[in-house]
């Protein structure tokens, strides 16, 4: 359809949408039967009767065609309930606004997103965190960290996470690996890359090593302040064609305590894990000397 043919057709549906087109009817739904019954004359009586059924059913008519078109979001029964009120209504506001898909369980604290929704999802909670200015400033992020290059990939995300450090926030993020890629010679290097990166923004970054975790310790989750935990419960694939996340507004200190219990204190802290790591793969690395043996060592008593 050109440009020409639908101006026309969007003013249509703009003007049927109108909230004074839809106040008009519902005034005359209400004030045509009240002539009709003070009439007495019979024939006018009965035009005024068959214009409210038009009515009636004109309204019935736009009110079916509103709901296709628009989607209602369903209210809390309780706003409080929330871990973080403020920073739910400001998120259930820009969700309404934008028309993110299957967000009507968010009355319950709860939002399920997928695919290309997630990247998406994931840069508004930063840009909220940052806007309204919720306490603390924090974001705690832990990574399974499969592929390092994705990270690097989203652009939108790192610039949300820059955004947030500028504004004098913080950001630990926690690199949940496998010991079999830890002591892969490329997957060492991407990833030893992404912490130099993530650093050289503000990051304290730190390591895990995924064998040595429980399940409920081993979750892709990105802690915003105390307010929401942004869940990854199937990782998508670089152009985020596939995967699925959850969103939580209650029980965050659930999720802010499993994410302490990995990350650890002092010298047995993800970031002095890290560390070690770094100590012997980084020289082999710039050596050109790589050995799977040796970093096995090193992984073994991290």
């Amino acid at each position: 359809m050109s440009t020409a043919q639908a101006d026309p057709v969007r003013r249509a549906r703009d003007w049927l949408a109108s909230p004074v087109l839809n106040a008009v009817i519902g005034i005359a739904g209400i004030a045509v039967p009240v002539v009709a019954w003070v009439n007495d004359r019979a024939g006018v009586k009965n035009a005024l009767l068959i214009i409210e059924t038009v009515l009636v059913i004109a309204l019935t008519a736009n009110h079916l065609w509103l709901r296709r078109r628009y989607i209602t979001l369903r209210r809390t029964n309780n706003i409080h309930a929330m871990d973080d009120a403020r920073f739910y209504d400001l998120i259930r506001n820009q969700l309404e606004r934008e028309l993110i898909s299957d967000y009507g369980e968010i009355a319950d604290g709860h939002l399920r997103v997928y695919a290309t929704e997630v990247p998406r999802l994931s840069v508004l909670l930063l840009k909220t965190l940052v806007d309204s200015r919720t306490d603390p400033l924090r974001i705690l992020a832990a990574d399974l960290t499969t592929n390092p290059s994705l990270l690097t990939q989203r652009r939108e995300y790192l610039a949300a996470n820059r955004r947030l450090l500028e504004a004098g926030g913080t950001v630990q993020r926690l690199f949940i690996c496998y010991r079999a890629d830890l002591i892969n010679e490329a997957y060492a290097r991407n990833l030893l890359e992404l912490i130099t990166l993530h650093r050289q923004m503000g990051v304290t970054c730190g390591l895990a090593v995924r064998d040595r975790l429980r399940a409920d310790q081993a979750v892709d989750v990105i802690i915003i302040a105390s307010a929401a935990a942004l869940v990854e419960e199937e990782q998508g694939d670089a152009d985020y064609s596939t995967g699925r996340s959850s969103v939580y507004f209650k029980g965050i200190e659930r999720w802010i305590g499993r994410f302490e219990s990995v990350w650890g204190h002092g010298t047995d802290s993800a970031a002095m894990t890290l560390q070690t790591y770094e100590s012997v793969a980084r020289p082999m690395l710039d050596g050109q000397s790589w050995t799977s043996d040796r970093a096995a060592e090193t992984v073994d008593r991290l």
